[in-house]
């Protein structure tokens, strides 16, 4: 049967193929044989920070002092007027829903490939509004985190984290208005599922840190200290971090 389902699989992968030849998202070349949605050049030129092969990374020095991160971590780098930053916008803005699955199924390889995971005990994305998922139709780090979940086998918890205040958007805000914009956003819903457990916090974008601190202190609050926490970013700013 796994065989007959195996076969069956790869016909109709090859029949869409066919119909709906598949592109690279970010140079637009059509995907050849075993290249799964970024082409294997847009791969090797992909600029990946590479921060979860070190524990002591420019972003995890963000939350020093601030919050009592295990890890932290971002995938790429948010590049002004590059292919990458009109991708995340792809899934951010345009309803490319699989573009962030895909993209966070990479992510989840590779963190695994160097150990990054090798304790987490659940992934939790960061929440949205239900009158913004309503509006976007989705949760971008929801696909972001199930692309994780697929590399890694760890279990999504999205229903423990809720959040209860519609916030305006982060964008053209100062830094201290974001983090007032983020003040007492999140509630726990379900603290005996997170309590004793290693959980990677997921989002799309990081600027200033202050909606995933905010999701993460809530957290930390409801299980009242019994809980770890790391992140995990698709794409940071080179603005975000600074000096580095």
């Amino acid at each position: 049967m796994s065989i007959l389902s195996d076969f069956l699989k790869r016909t109709l992968s090859d029949i869409g193929s066919l119909l709906l030849p598949a592109h690279c998202p970010v140079c637009g070349e059509m995907l050849i044989e075993e290249e799964r949605f970024v082409c294997t050049a847009c791969r090797y030129r992909a600029p990946m920070t590479y921060f979860w092969r070190d524990a002591d990374n420019p972003m995890a020095r963000r939350f020093w002092g601030l919050l009592p991160i295990e890890r932290a971590s971002a995938f790429i780098w948010f590049i002004d007027e590059s292919r990458w930053r009109d991708l995340i916008h792809t899934f951010k803005y345009r309803g490319g829903w699989l573009a962030a699955q895909r993209m966070g199924e990479w992510y989840g390889v590779e963190m695994m490939r160097d150990g990054a995971l090798e304790d987490i005990d659940l992934i939790i994305p960061v929440p949205l509004h239900w009158r913004k998922r309503l509006a976007r139709r989705y949760n971008q780090s929801e696909y972001i985190a199930s692309g994780i979940a697929r590399a890694s086998g760890i279990k999504v918890e999205t229903r423990a984290v809720r959040r209860t205040r519609n916030n305006p958007s982060q964008a053209q805000r100062s830094l201290n208005e974001r983090w007032d914009n983020v003040e007492d956003i999140f509630t726990v819903i379900h603290p005996e599922r997170l309590r004793s457990r290693h959980i990677l916090l997921v989002d799309d974008v990081f600027t200033t840190g202050a909606t995933i601190a905010s999701c993460a202190e809530r957290i930390i609050e409801a299980c009242e200290g019994d809980v770890r926490i790391s992140v995990a970013v698709l794409a940071v700013s080179r603005r975000a971090m600074g000096d580095f």
